[in-house]
């Protein structure tokens, strides 16, 4: 099992930045690089506690579909999404949010698992935690940018 830990601070309003994390066009937005649409369950807007996702997008040269749930959510402090189908062993996202002073503090633990065995283990030791890391320090860039420079 790997985890990635990642910590963005905010110049935004807690609410803002939990439903811009939550926001299904955006997260499209963030993904362009791999051509990330959601084909199935919620397709755009908001997803709330217990809806799917179903993403298909082109990872590592081949299109892939990854439906996702929300499992848990305590608005604006917190969600989590398991994934229900897909390539990984296992996948589970906490999306977490505090606030101090006027800044939001988003905090993302994606804890996953990759399927082949020691095959996977190495895979995942070598390329896919930082391909995954990247992939999620994309999408914080543009929550960031979207959440700082849109001040309602």
């Amino acid at each position: 099992m790997s985890t990635i830990h990642l910590t963005t601070i905010i110049n935004a309003d807690v609410h803002k930045v939990f439903d811009l994390a939550r926001d299904i066009d955006l997260h499209q937005k963030s993904t362009f690089k791999t051509n990330e649409i959601a084909i199935a369950g919620r397709t755009s807007g908001l997803i709330e506690k217990g809806e799917t996702v179903t993403w298909r997008a082109k990872h590592l040269g081949f299109y892939q579909a990854h439906t996702s749930k929300i499992t848990e959510m305590q608005k604006p402090h917190q969600f989590t999404d398991v994934m229900s189908e897909g390539t990984f062993k296992s996948f589970k996202y906490q999306h977490i949010f505090k606030t101090n002073a006027n800044k939001t503090i988003m905090i993302d633990i994606l804890e996953f698992e990759s399927p082949f065995g020691i095959i996977g283990k190495l895979f995942n030791k070598f390329f896919l935690k930082n391909y995954m890391k990247n992939f999620l320090l994309e999408r914080n860039r543009l929550i960031k940018m979207t959440a700082e420079n849109n001040k309602n």
